[in-house]
């Protein structure tokens, strides 16, 4: 069996042939003003502008809210298991190469009871997009506490507060060794829809953190960069080889502190330089030239690590995409490596390798 191509369908006049309806199917059953709604929308807009077919595309979930998003593309689909998503996309790529293979999960889904999945699917690298929807919330199930709902949370499970720290999904994929890990807000199409396409572009698994709402039991816990205006005053888009300034004018940036990174308003940081011997204290007037160049190809993931993890201002964009050996293609190299070491490559084969004889 030889591995196939993906056939993008090109079309005669350049781009796809597919639009944003191609992909398609249903009606959404979501609560009105829920993030899955805009997600679901980037999503059939980056797939039209891959330009992968549809019948060439399989989209799996796991159970949730956002896990009902197969039912609504008109792909291949499957919503499997609580926790499952993961191992059914794994076994849809390694045995179907040829196809593109979009996993699902919620915050629930995905890094509770599917977890131990999360971080094999990154530590093996299998060529997966997986797009981790957190809302911080069991929505569903009716409002529990989730793996990445913050200490202290008050919620249906933990009326007093919940009295553990949560999960930082950036953190939990760079320590299973992941090589991709971007960052969209659900109400920001075109940059859900960039992350979308640079994750489909990784070979490999990709991560895609999509912060969303849930506007029923978990209403407002991204406020902060829901809104434009917000994610102006709040946020940083980080683009590789690119300077790290954000705000109206660009007027803060990210420089490096220790082994840490801090935020700076330009030209007029409070930061101690010095003091002279009189007790006069000197401030450090930080410039556009002490700003730091984003690096997402840097296979040392450190300081990435640490933008992923700043509150704010909150890192969207690509902020770690590193190439390495994938599981599914090194598992087809292998199996056409055996094939040609074997005397035989089918089971007909195999039963004439040994004495035959014939009973008349």
């Amino acid at each position: 069996m030889e591995r196939a191509q993906i056939n993008s369908n090109p079309s005669p006049l350049g781009g796809s042939r597919w639009g944003a309806a191609d992909y398609k199917k249903g009606q959404p059953r979501w609560c009105p003003g829920c993030g899955d709604h805009f997600f679901l929308a980037s999503l059939h807009k980056a797939m039209a502008e891959i330009g992968v077919a549809p019948h060439e595309t399989a989209v799996i979930s796991g159970i949730g809210c956002s896990s009902r998003l197969p039912h609504y593309m008109a792909t291949y689909g499957m919503n499997t298991i609580h926790g499952r998503a993961a191992a059914i996309a794994t076994g849809c790529k390694v045995a179907n190469p040829n196809l593109a293979v979009w996993q699902v999960s919620g915050d629930g889904d995905g890094l509770a009871i599917g977890g131990n999945h999360f971080i094999h699917a990154n530590r093996r690298n299998i060529n997966l997009n997986m797009i981790l929807l957190n809302n911080r919330i069991y929505g569903l199930t009716k409002g529990q506490y989730s793996p990445t709902s913050p200490r202290g949370f008050v919620s249906k499970s933990s009326p007093y507060g919940t009295v553990e720290d949560p999960f930082r999904p950036a953190e939990l994929c760079f320590g299973a060794r992941g090589h991709f890990f971007a960052r969209a807000v659900a109400t920001d199409a075109p940059g859900t829809v960039e992350v979308l396409k640079a994750a489909y572009n990784h070979q490999g698994a990709s991560v895609c953190e999509i912060l969303q709402n849930c506007v029923i039991f978990n209403n407002g816990t991204h406020d902060a960069v829901y809104s434009k205006e917000g994610r102006t005053k709040n946020a940083i888009y980080l683009k590789h080889g690119e300077k790290m300034l954000f705000g109206e004018n660009n007027e803060w940036g990210i420089v490096q502190e220790g082994f840490g990174v801090k935020a700076v308003k330009l030209g007029e940081d409070g930061s101690t330089e010095g003091q002279s011997a009189e007790g006069q204290v000197f401030h450090k007037c930080y410039t556009e030239a002490d700003v730091l160049v984003h690096d997402a190809k840097c296979e040392d993931n450190t300081l990435q690590l640490k933008l992923a993890e700043m509150e704010w201002p909150v890192a969207l964009g690509v902020i770690r995409d590193v190439e390495a050996p994938t599981y599914d293609d090194c598992v087809w190299q292998q199996i056409e490596e055996v094939k040609a070491a074997k005397k035989y490559h089918n089971f007909a084969e195999l039963l004439e390798t040994n004495d035959i004889w014939e009973v008349k």
